[in-house]
């Protein structure tokens, strides 16, 4: 190491540059280390399960005890779950609508939606019912032009 003139101690580029590389190849080794162990436990586990193991229940009684326990823990579990979904939302409607101003900035967004929902349904349905008479009135006049011609045919026949 290095030292300057008012005598604290300094590294070096060289000497940072070694104590990284140290420090990489201490991690790349723990790396390693982890996967061969896991890799040893997977083919551990792998071997251990086609043979019985200790918490598969032997008896009937212990059998009754893990189905028991099941039919309490599940809807624990899932009443936990709700509870939890439902602090997550009232916390978040707590945050969203924190101030009087808030409430009020999304009651007009909402009444803003509604009305363009309500406009295009409006357009909507006169489209439609313009489309609907068009075509009742091609119908009509096709109607009437064929009644006129059965009728000047049999006016002309008599």
């Amino acid at each position: 190491m290095a030292t300057t003139n008012s005598g604290r101690s300094k590294t070096t580029t060289a000497a940072r540059k070694t104590a990284q590389t140290t420090r990489t190849a201490a991690g790349a080794a723990r790396t390693s280390a982890r996967r061969s162990t896991a890799g040893q436990r997977s083919t551990a586990r792998r071997s251990t399960s086609s043979r019985t193991t200790s918490t598969q229940p032997k008896t009937r009684a212990e059998t009754a005890q893990v189905l028991a326990e099941r039919a309490v823990l599940v809807p624990v579990g899932a009443s936990l779950l709700a509870r939890d979904n439902f602090v997550t939302t009232v916390k978040g409607l707590a945050t969203k609508y924190r101030t009087r101003a808030s409430v009020e900035r999304e009651l007009k967004r909402y009444e803003r939606r509604g009305a363009s929902a309500r406009n295009r349904f409006e357009r909507q349905v006169r489209r439609t019912r313009t489309k609907f008479e068009r075509e009742l009135r091609h119908r009509r006049t096709d109607v009437e032009k064929l009644v006129s011609d059965a009728q000047e045919r049999i006016g002309s026949l008599t």
